[in-house]
């Protein structure tokens, strides 16, 4: 059986227990597949545990150093965080636990998986290199758009990611960022993250009104995600005051948190009953606001392929949207949903006043706009992690010399 030694910071912990549960399913999948130790790494810096409540170090000072989630052993090493420096020197500092892993780890693994491009993925392949096994490095979306985008990680990146035997890439356009690194092409592979289709399926609204407390005679527009200005949560804020302003029939309801949410409560004082701010909320609860909407809307300035809309799809639910990352690929068809450009929120505001009045064929928009669950996700990931493991360590400039000679 396949050895996977996957190092990700994006996994949920007895004190994150809603964090990143993409990769919780992904990996709780894969780990029926193959042999799967996951290391999430936490940072920490000399008093972090002073200040719980000021920094995500301090929160998570009280992790114990293993725990079991999904039947997955989970190591939480520590690694030393500068603050206001961190994007410099992240990846170096979390590859530093590296080398007291190699003794651990050596001729136990049959490939490393980094699960986010910086510093996860930096890790991974210094780690790999130190096990004398390959590297695969999994590309989700503000890791590539965002974080690769400054001087610092770009240059480990730069120096990181064309080492890595495969790179995985939920989005063709992360893949292209990819390349703009460095990245051979015919290393990358593109696996789209899945759906839990037993909680996101086409149900009845009623129900799922009733089963929340809330009315069912009002048009509701959804929003489920952290709440930053980067998810354009500002921006829908402002289109959403626009829309209703001229219809008193539609509503706003907000799935998550995030240091926005005030501004999200503010709203909600200035528009008494139109707008719920539910929090972070368990999916099943995140599947039941699906079903009670009529439209889910996401607003970002960058994406990779997102879950939310692969599930609000997946629940028939329509989809306002901006044009960026593997949103453009999922929006395949007028029937499912509607895009706008980044950071406008004239045309944003009136989608969402269009689209909360559209009827629709909830089963229509599952059946063209549905994908694949988890178990094919990562029956997906498997395959390039073996596929990895079974090839001889190459460099890109070895692959790209054989290309050449054979085209001559």
């Amino acid at each position: 059986m396949l050895r996977v030694l996957a190092i990700t910071q994006l996994f949920p912990n007895t004190r994150e227990p809603l964090f990143s549960q993409f990769n919780r399913q992904q990996f709780a999948a894969l780990g029926s597949l193959c042999e799967l130790t996951i290391v999430a790494p936490v940072p920490w810096f000399p008093g972090a545990a002073r200040l719980a409540a000021a920094t995500r170090a301090g929160h998570l000072a009280g992790l114990t150093a293993t725990e079991h989630i999904d039947g997955l052993q989970v190591r939480h090493p520590r690694f030393l965080h500068v603050p206001k420096l961190g994007q410099w020197f992240a990846g170096p500092l979390q590859a530093g636990w590296l080398w007291p892993s190699v003794r651990r780890y050596r001729g136990k693994v049959d490939v490393v998986l980094g699960a986010w491009a910086y510093p996860d993925g930096c890790a991974a392949v210094a780690l790999a290199a130190a096990l004398g096994v390959p590297a695969v490095v999994k590309l989700h979306g503000s890791d590539m758009n965002v974080v690769a985008r400054l001087p610092g990680p770009r240059l480990w990146l730069r120096a990181a990611l064309p080492r890595a035997a495969r790179v995985v890439a939920v989005s063709r356009r992360l893949g292209d960022e990819a390349v703009a690194l460095g990245v051979d092409p015919a290393r990358i592979d593109l696996v789209f993250n899945g759906v839990d289709r037993s909680l996101f399926c086409p149900c009845e609204r009623a129900e799922a009104r009733q089963k929340l407390g809330i009315a069912d005679d009002r048009r509701r527009i959804l929003f489920v995600g952290n709440l930053l200005a980067t998810k354009g949560v500002g921006d829908l804020l402002a289109a959403f005051e626009r829309v209703a302003a001229g219809d008193d029939g539609v509503d706003l309801v907000l799935v998550g948190d995030g240091p926005m949410r005030k501004n999200c409560e503010q709203l909600a004082d200035r528009l008494p009953g139109r707008v719920v701010v539910a929090g972070a909320r368990p999916l099943d609860e995140v599947a039941r606001w699906m079903t009670a909407c009529d439209v889910v809307t996401l607003p970002s300035w960058n994406e990779g392929t997102p879950n939310v809309v692969l599930e609000a799809l997946s629940a028939g639910r329509r989809v306002v949207a901006t044009d960026v990352g593997g949103i453009p690929d999922l929006l395949c068809e007028p029937s499912l949903g509607a895009m706008v450009p980044v950071r406008n929120i004239d045309q944003l505001a009136d989608a969402l006043a269009v689209a909360a009045r559209t009827d629709y064929d909830q089963a229509q928009v599952a059946q063209l706009g549905g994908r694949g669950d988890w178990q094919q996700s990562a029956r997906d990931l498997h395959a390039v992690l073996a596929r990895a493991a079974q090839r001889p360590l190459q460099s890109n400039k070895e692959a790209r010399g054989n290309r050449t000679a054979k085209s001559a």
